[in-house]
């Protein structure tokens, strides 16, 4: 079973948008997958539809115990260490420093912020010294999902902004650390992804009409894990070390 795949990664965030297209991509490579998402459900079906490519594991992406199951089940499925993590999972939540609910914000900065370093911490302690040792033979890919409000401010996402600001941070702090043993990670900066995001942080129906109606056609999940896609199948020795993808009509931000 190991020969039967090219790569074996880790996504999070897999039951819908950005998530579920790249384990679809994935698995259209040849990829062995490992997908985590909250909903046990739609887990248990993309595991139906897709086969043994592709398995699933249920919780909460910024738990410790659900990261490390994440590793172990990769291992035990597919018969080899990962070598490309996915740092997808997250939340938006619409509204300016002034008028944003708060209350929200500390599951923002859980999933977001906290997960995201946990998870890409994992993968850089279990890929660092492995590929110091086998690089340029092999590549190892960490792909963090930022946003584009994380490099340009805007005043109406400000509060998400800055959870994706501390993630641009971390992102580009570890490849600086690992880049020289032979780790890849890459930042993708996607703009409007038109998914479920925009429900889960709160934007009403006429916000999400008027950005279609400004800056569509809208991107898609497809469309970013074309992205990643190309992040992860280039040369070892060929780094993507950060992408940003817009709608066409997108001027800002």
């Amino acid at each position: 079973m190991p020969d039967r795949y090219k790569r074996i990664a880790i996504v999070t965030g897999t039951t819908s948008g950005i998530g579920e297209a790249t384990i679809r991509k994935f698995v259209a490579a040849r990829f062995g997958v490992v997908g985590n998402g909250r909903n046990t459900e739609k887990l248990a079906l993309l595991e139906k539809e897709i086969g043994s490519a592709f398995c699933g594991v249920a919780g909460d992406a910024a738990d410790n115990a659900v990261l490390d199951q994440l590793f172990e089940m990769a291992n035990k499925r597919f018969g080899r260490e990962v070598d490309i993590v996915v740092a997808n999972a997250g939340r938006g939540l619409d509204g300016s420093v002034k008028d944003a609910d708060l209350k929200q914000f500390e599951d923002v900065l859980k999933i977001n912020v906290s997960g995201a370093l946990a998870l890409i911490q994992k993968a850089a302690q279990k890929m660092a010294d492995t590929q110091q040792r086998v690089y340029p033979k092999s590549a190892a890919d960490i792909v963090i999902i930022g946003s584009v409000v994380g490099r340009h401010i805007s005043p109406f996402s400000a509060v998400y902004g800055a959870s994706k600001f501390a993630v641009h941070a971390l992102a580009e702090a570890l490849r600086r650390e690992v880049g020289p043993k032979g780790v890849r990670v890459s930042l993708v900066e996607p703009g409007f992804v038109l998914s479920g995001f925009q429900s889960a942080a709160g934007y009403s129906d006429e916000m999400v009409n008027s950005f279609i109606e400004k800056f569509g056609p809208l991107l898609t999940g497809d469309d970013i894990a074309n992205a990643i896609h190309y992040i992860v199948t280039q040369p070892p020795h060929v780094h993507v070390s950060n992408i940003v993808v817009r709608p066409t009509r997108q001027d800002y931000p």
